[in-house]
């Protein structure tokens, strides 16, 4: 398993296995806390080889530097089928958020698991503008 692409950003969608991505981001600018960002989608790439065909459970979790979770983890089963006359096969996944709270500034982390083993991770940072 390899996860070509993990990414925050503001859309994202999956349109005959080609992701579309829409302004990838790790740093949110905030005036006042708690902050509320309106929309922001997960958007994810794996590519799964052939011993790997089959169900994989997947797991998002965005959490704080305190180890909390901002919001319940997100999960979901990805059903790999590789046909008889490829190696591989490309899984994209789209995981859209509305109304995002954050609590207070600091660096927040989201992770994917695949099958119970962590695959990913990618920093996110909540700051005041005026620092």
């Amino acid at each position: 398993m390899d996860v070509e692409a993990f990414l925050l950003c503001d859309a994202a969608t999956d349109q005959l296995g080609k992701l579309n991505i829409l302004g990838a981001f790790d740093n949110i600018r905030a005036r006042k806390m708690p902050f509320v960002l309106p929309g922001c989608a997960i958007a994810g790439r794996i590519r799964f080889s052939r011993i790997e065909d089959g169900n994989h459970r997947l797991k998002v979790n965005l959490i704080d530097e305190d180890g909390k979770e901002v919001i319940p983890a997100l999960e979901g089963n990805l059903a790999v089928k590789i046909g008889p006359d490829t190696e591989f096969a490309v899984v994209n996944f789209v995981l859209n958020i509305q109304r995002l709270k954050f609590e207070k500034y600091g660096a927040y982390r989201i992770d994917l698991a695949v099958d119970g083993r962590q695959e990913a991770s990618l920093p996110l940072f909540v700051r005041n503008p005026q620092q």
